[in-house]
């Protein structure tokens, strides 16, 4: 477990990196931060695949999480409200903790306590990158921190990218929260340590985005449990061809956009365990929208060059799907002071 926390005197305990170990260097000196300064970061919801692209690309959305830290005496002080406020823990095991303290240990920092508010609007478990963002928030806020303390620069687009990713084994959400817009990640691993990489691309300014959020949840985990070991080669194919194509569609030629949607790696697989988003994506595309599952689901994202309309709203709304049109955002902000 990683912590920020004091000991039963009121002394710093160091923060100590648990099982993950970046690739990006790490400062063997570990420095106290000063108490009474604080930070405030604000980062968007991602959807992953964007169908054929399979952990390999994302984009963010205008939908964002807050957090507000503050250094303090001792202890860990927690305060969550909005979506999963009834759910997360409240103390050092929170993602937003844990990541925290992973970033302050990285940069060689260590607190003598915090208290945080989070302010959370990604709804969780519904393929939009609320864990991600969360792991994000924490880190962003340690390179606040850092900043506020005028011990530095904080952490850099890379290191967050990196360590974010290490929080989720996967870098297209984090990758997504952290620069905005649409990304292209990948993973290069040297003695089997990986490290995560992504470009930002810029999104074509005709396109736009709406999302059917259901109420129900999905675990992420379950739903890569259903997909196969391997896959016929037609179809690897496939999806390579729509992917490629995907970043034409993203960047230059929108009106591709159905065609680079299209995929058979993973939603064909997942589709019996999200039997409603699955029949809600058939419906989309066979209206004519390039809609496909966000990340393991069980939102649905239509990426188009005009909003949905009502009367297709009010169909997804009768089958359980809250529809919202929402900005493709920029990336993690980081104020101080």
């Amino acid at each position: 477990m990683l912590s920020v926390s004091a000991d039963g005197a009121g002394r710093p305990v160091d923060v100590q990196p648990g099982a993950h170990n970046s690739t990006v260097g790490s400062s063997p000196t570990v420095r106290d931060l000063p108490v009474g300064i604080s930070t405030r970061v604000r980062v968007p919801a991602s959807s992953a695949n964007l169908g054929p692209g399979f952990d390999c690309l994302g984009m963010a959305l205008g939908i964002h999480d807050e957090v507000i830290v503050e250094t303090v005496d001792s202890g860990v002080t927690l305060d969550v409200e909005g979506e999963g406020a009834a759910d997360v823990p409240r103390d050092e095991s929170h993602l937003v903790v844990r990541a925290l303290a992973r970033g302050l240990a990285h940069a060689g920092f260590r607190a003598p306590g915090l208290t945080l508010r989070c302010v959370n609007q990604i709804p969780h478990s519904r393929g939009l990158g609320s864990s991600a963002a969360a792991a994000v928030s924490g880190l962003a806020a340690a390179s606040g921190l850092i900043s506020a303390a005028g011990l530095g620069a904080g952490l850099s687009t890379d290191e967050l990218v990196q360590l974010s990713s290490e929080f989720e084994g996967h870098p297209d959400n984090a990758a997504a929260s952290v620069l905005g817009s649409a990304v292209v990640t990948w993973t290069d691993s040297a003695d089997g340590v990986p490290t995560y990489r992504a470009h930002r691309l810029a999104v074509h300014p005709d396109i736009c985005a709406t999302v059917f959020v259901p109420d129900t949840e999905s675990s992420t985990s379950f739903t890569r449990g259903l997909l196969p070991d391997s896959v016929p080669r037609g179809d690897a194919v496939f999806n390579l061809s729509r992917s490629a194509l995907a970043v034409v569609a993203l960047t230059a030629e929108p009106r591709n956009l159905m065609a680079a949607s299209e995929d058979r790696l993973h939603q064909p697989y997942r589709a019996s365990a999200m039997a409603p988003t699955s029949d809600l994506v058939a419906a989309l595309r066979a209206w004519g929208y390039a809609a496909t599952v966000s990340g393991a689901g069980p939102t649905v994202l239509v990426l188009g060059t005009a909003p949905v309309p009502a009367d297709i709203r009010q169909i997804a709304q009768g089958l359980g799907f809250t529809t919202r049109s929402v900005a493709i955002a920029g990336g993690v902000e980081i104020s101080v002071g």
